[in-house]
């Protein structure tokens, strides 16, 4: 299937808060929808709304489109529920070949996605208890039974979890056959409940976190000492670092340690192989700037060379190539990327906002809610920088006039090549005096820059944009959290669609 057709003209609707929108193809929708989805609630959108349109639309779209996007979202955005989701609602609409045993492979990645997966079916099926599970797909069964295949029993062991479905459940409604006698005794021992308890971070500190202490010193110098072992050991996995710097901290490690902590923060191969979303190191950013340790400004520096080596590869633009990057702070944007999570899409915004700031060589930053503002700060900084963003966002309301950006430009008869909006695409005018995005592009590219271009950089995927998407119209649309969308970005510099990145998967297992 070719995605980079002719594009036909878009239908108008109306977005969130009334205002005239556009709507996107299937293909471009569900690409949006899936590229930022936690399954959680939104501003604009409860999950079971989202989790309906995703429905819809894998109905609506070329089943090997799904797949592919299935497989885009877990391996090269690193999402794990939404892959899951359009895995068993493709199950539940295509039939007659092996693509979907063959996608179920490719997206289950931990053993805890098996349980995942099933209670999903489950769900999705309208289906309650384990016991209902026994009439499987047979190419959801024989997917799963190829990835029970992939799993020792660390792995076995430590996704052992509590839920309505077991992985031992699994196990007798999958029926893998063992590689070899080994793995056949691993497969018992799942069943009889004998797997050895695995070694990790966190039953190391369950264990202590139970026992009894005759102080509060003697605790602390307890879990001082274990955090120094668990550091010095290098099984404290990347993301656990990051998760827990603040917790390193006010145990009081030593000098030492804390060095070791950095080492491996900033490490670049160390950061090309934890495959972190750039948000969490704001995170972790911001839990270390609210502590009192005389070590936070080492580790705060660890964390900004981290990110850098996260984008290390982003492709920037010329020295000469005037680009505009314009991030959305108002209401709906402050809203949490997740239902666990304390960074909002607001944060995502200025994060990939100011990585992209960073790779370019003339560039405007600046913020937009009532007003436009434009913020000029040094290159090299991400995380501070977003920091200097947030502590300001009050000085532009909580509107979302991004029009004002083009106007902006309009009324200065500034040329640029390039305008990068951060936003959730919920634009409206508050002003009443009938500007748009839409508007203000035409007249913009009409009369000062006809050569420009504006991406879009949808944060939200509520299925409309607020000027029509259209490669005559020098607009684009990019969807996602991660440092994927900059890949994205570089296809369609090179005349590909932002689908083209998908169009790549290969579908073998």
């Amino acid at each position: 299937m070719r995605f980079n057709l002719p594009f036909r003209k878009a239908a108008t609707t109306l977005n969130h808060e009334g205002a005239v929108a556009y709507t996107l193809t299937p293909q471009l929708e569900l690409y949006a929808a899936v590229a930022t989805t936690a399954l959680s609630d939104q501003f604009y959108e409860k999950a079971d709304t989202r989790l309906r349109r995703l429905r819809e639309l894998v109905a609506r779209n070329d089943p090997e489109f799904v797949a592919r996007l299935a497989v885009y979202a877990r391996e090269q955005l690193y999402l794990r529920t939404v892959p899951l989701v359009l895995t068993v609602e493709l199950a539940r609409q295509h039939r007659g070949d092996s693509l979907v045993s063959r996608l179920v492979a490719r997206v289950v990645q931990r053993a805890d996605e098996i349980t995942e997966l099933l209670a999903y079916y489950a769900q999705a099926n309208e289906r309650e208890g384990v016991k209902t599970l026994n009439r499987l797909s047979k190419q959801v069964q024989k997917g799963l039974a190829h990835s029970f295949n992939r799993f020792d029993g660390y792995q076995l062991a430590k996704y052992d979890r509590a839920g309505q479905v077991r992985l031992r459940d699994a196990l007798f409604l999958v029926h893998p056959t063992a590689r070899n006698s080994e793995q056949q005794a691993l497969f018992d021992q799942l069943v009889q409940g004998t797997l050895p308890t695995p070694y990790t971070w966190e039953t190391e500190l369950s264990a202590l976190g139970q026992q009894a202490f005759a102080s509060a010193e003697e605790r602390t110098a307890a879990f001082r000492a274990t955090w120094e072992t668990l550091i010095g050991s290098g099984k404290l996995g990347y993301m656990a670092l990051l998760r827990n710097l603040r917790n390193i901290l006010e145990a009081g490690v030593s000098a030492g340690a804390v060095e070791r902590v950095c080492a491996t923060l900033s490490n670049e191969q160390a950061v090309s192989r934890a495959k972190q979303l750039p948000f969490r190191f704001l995170a972790a950013y911001r839990e270390v700037l609210a502590l009192q340790s005389g070590y936070v400004p080492l580790v705060l520096e660890a964390l900004e060379t981290a990110i850098a080596h996260s984008v290390v590869n982003l492709r920037g633009f010329a020295a000469d190539t005037r680009v505009v990057v314009a991030c959305d702070v108002s209401g709906s944007m402050q809203q949490p990327v997740s239902a666990r999570s304390k960074v909002l899409l607001y944060d995502v915004g200025l994060v990939l906002g100011m990585l992209l700031q960073g790779r370019c060589g003339h560039v405007v930053t600046g913020m937009f809610g009532d007003t436009w503002k434009r913020i000029s700060l040094p290159r090299g900084r991400t995380l501070q920088n977003v920091q200097e963003f947030y502590r300001r966002e009050g000085e532009v309301g909580y509107s979302t006039n991004g029009h004002l950006v083009i106007q902006d430009l309009l009324q200065r008869r500034e040329v640029v090549d390039k305008v990068m909006i951060f936003t959730d695409c919920q634009l409206w005018n508050s002003t009443n005096d009938g500007g748009t995005l839409a508007q203000a592009w035409i007249d913009y590219r009409r009369t000062v820059a006809p050569r420009a271009r504006l991406y879009l950089f949808d944060l939200a995927g509520h299925g409309s944009a607020p000027l029509e998407v259209r490669e005559g119209h020098g607009v684009a649309l990019i969807a996602g959290w991660s440092d994927k969308v900059f890949d994205v970005l570089q296809a369609l510099e090179n005349g590909n669609s932002a689908l083209s990145e998908i169009e790549k998967i290969d579908l073998s297992i």
